[in-house]
Formats: C-alpha cells, structure tokens, sequence
C-alpha cells in the first residue's frame, strides 16, 4: 500500500470516529421554547443584583427573589 493511500485511510478512519463520536454524544444546550412576556414597563430587583424590565422577564432568567423597585 502506497504512503498516499495509507494516509487516505487513515484520514477516512479518523473522519468516521469523528462523526461516530459526535453522532452518540449527546447535545449541550437543551432546547427550549421561548420565553414570551409582554412589553410592560413594571421593574423588578432580583438576588442576583439585576433589574429586569418585569416579573415574567426575571422567570425567564430565572432570577429569583425580585421585588418591585417602583421606578416607572
């Protein structure tokens, strides 16, 4: 077997654990669906030290503890 065919192989071979390992390992990020919230302007201070533009964003960030900061 020539050195170019050897190396073809090889290569080939590497390709296939590639896409192998990729194909069983399972994904990062799960999916979700998306947090849908109204525009309504009513600011809440959460644990984490953030305002959020209201209480469903801060559900969606899953922030926790929030209050009311009364700035409108």
């Amino acid at each position: 077997m020539s050195r170019a065919a050897r190396l073809l192989a090889g290569s080939a071979l590497v390709a296939v654990l590639v896409i192998g390992i990729v194909a069983v390992a399972p994904p990062t990020v799960e999916a979700r669906p998306p947090c849908l919230c109204p525009d309504i302007v009513a600011p809440v201070i959460c644990d984490n030290g953030v305002t959020y533009i209201n209480q469903c964003r801060a559900n969606c960030a899953h922030a926790r503890n929030c209050v009311p900061t009364g700035d409108i």
